[in-house]
C-alpha cells in the first residue's frame, strides 16, 4: 500500500503539503477522540500559511492499493491545536473528526 498525506486549506483548497510531491516524514496517532499528525519539516512559507489558517485545515490520507480502489481518509482540524516546534522542526496538527470513503464508489448521475 502506498500512502500520501496532504494538508490543505479547507476553504480555498490550496495544498500546503503533499507527500506525493515532496518528501516529508510524518506519523499519525490517536489523540483521545481525535487524531494527531506529527510532520518533520522546517519552518517555511507553507508551514507559516498552515499556522495562519490553522482553524481552516483539512488533512487527507490517500491509501493506494494494487488490487483495490484508492481509499481516502478526510480529517477536519476545526479547533484542534496546530503548533510548530522550531527546536525540533516538527509541525503538529490535531484533527477532531474524519470521514473514510472510496472515491470510485461515488459517481455523478445526470
Amino acid at each position: 500500500m502506498k500512502e500520501t498525506l496532504l494538508v490543505k486549506h479547507a476553504v480555498g483548497g490550496r495544498t500546503f503539503i503533499d507527500t506525493g510531491k515532496q518528501s516529508v516524514e510524518y506519523k499519525q496517532e490517536q489523540a483521545g477522540e481525535g487524531w494527531r499528525f506529527i510532520l518533520n519539516t522546517p519552518l517555511d512559507s507553507n508551514v507559516e500559511e498552515i499556522l495562519k489558517w490553522k482553524s481552516e485545515l483539512n488533512v487527507f490520507l490517500f491509501h493506494e492499493f494494487d488490487d483495490q480502489p484508492t481509499k481516502k481518509v478526510w480529517y477536519y482540524v476545526k479547533d484542534g491545536p496546530v503548533v510548530f516546534d522550531a527546536q525540533n522542526e516538527q509541525l503538529t496538527i490535531v484533527a477532531e473528526s474524519r470521514i473514510e470513503y472510496v472515491p470510485d464508489l461515488f459517481s455523478a448521475s445526470v
